[in-house]
Parts: structure tokens; C-alpha cells; sequence
């Protein structure tokens, strides 16, 4: 087993997917859902976070409301003469519209996963990428729709 998988039992698992649910109930009202003590929910999630399972507490905020009415799927396919398909730009990686990044298998090498305002933002945004010396191409999918985005529970 690799150093950096972290053994939890069930009553870790029960306190996961307690916060997974709502990050801010207080160790009280996690003790009591878990049916365990304040003490026990204190240890177990200091703990995981000493460990690095529980990375940070965020919000979950509704992007509609706050007028990022474009979503959209961006394939980078690396110019294998001028990238390493397993490093990703820091123009990428510190974009503040790109919210996850991952690198994966087939004719594509990452999928970038983005919310803007507009369309004229994204478009800037596609431009300045498409100029990276290391992206051999991109190709965008507009989301139409979200009807799931959850948590993996534990």
C-alpha cells in the first residue's frame, strides 16, 4: 500500500460524509449524527487533518446566481515536441476561472473544466491558451446542463 493512503475506519467514514454534507455543523451536532462523543469527533477530525484527508471546509455557491452563465469542457491535446503531457502551464493552474484539471487517457492529454461570465471571457481565455507554446490543440463543449455534481461520499 502506498505511504500516502491514509487507514480510516467507520467512524472516520460517519464523520466524513457528515461534513461532506454540511462543513459547518458544529462537533456537537457531528457527535450526535455520528453517535459518538464531542471528544471522539475533536480527535477524529483533527486527526484527518493533520493527515491531509480533509484538505479545507468551502463553500458550495450557486455560479448561475452570480451571473458565470458559461460552463464549458476545454481538451488540450500537448505538442509532444514542445510539453510533457503529465505537467499542466501555470497559466492553467492559476487561472481563476479554471476549477479542475485533469490529466487523462485517449487522443487528449488534459480537460480543463471552466465557469465565465460570458462568452467573450471565455473566448479571451481560449485565445491566450491556444498561444502556449506547448498546446498542440484545443477543442471547447459548451455544459448545457449540470443535473449532478456531488461529493463522492466514503
Amino acid at each position: 500500500m502506498p505511504n500516502d493512503i491514509v487507514m480510516i475506519d467507520k467512524t472516520d467514514r460517519r464523520i466524513l460524509n457528515i461534513l461532506l454534507e454540511n462543513s459547518r455543523l458544529s462537533y456537537r451536532k457531528i457527535a450526535g449524527q455520528a453517535g459518538v462523543s464531542v471528544a471522539t469527533v475533536m480527535n477524529h477530525v483533527n486527526r484527518l487533518q493533520k493527515e491531509g484527508v480533509i484538505r479545507q471546509y468551502a463553500a458550495r455557491l450557486d455560479y448561475e446566481k452570480l451571473d458565470y452563465d458559461v460552463e464549458a469542457m476545454v481538451e488540450i491535446k500537448i505538442a509532444r515536441t514542445k510539453g510533457n503531457p503529465y505537467e499542466v502551464d501555470p497559466f492553467i493552474l492559476n487561472h481563476p476561472n479554471v476549477y479542475s484539471v485533469y490529466n487523462v487517457s485517449g487522443d487528449i492529454d488534459h480537460i480543463l473544466l471552466v465557469k465565465f461570465q460570458n462568452r467573450r471571457l471565455l473566448n479571451d481565455f481560449l485565445r491566450k491558451l491556444n498561444s502556449l507554446p506547448s498546446i498542440d490543440a484545443t477543442q471547447t463543449r459548451f455544459i448545457l446542463k449540470n443535473f449532478k455534481e456531488d461529493a463522492v461520499k466514503v
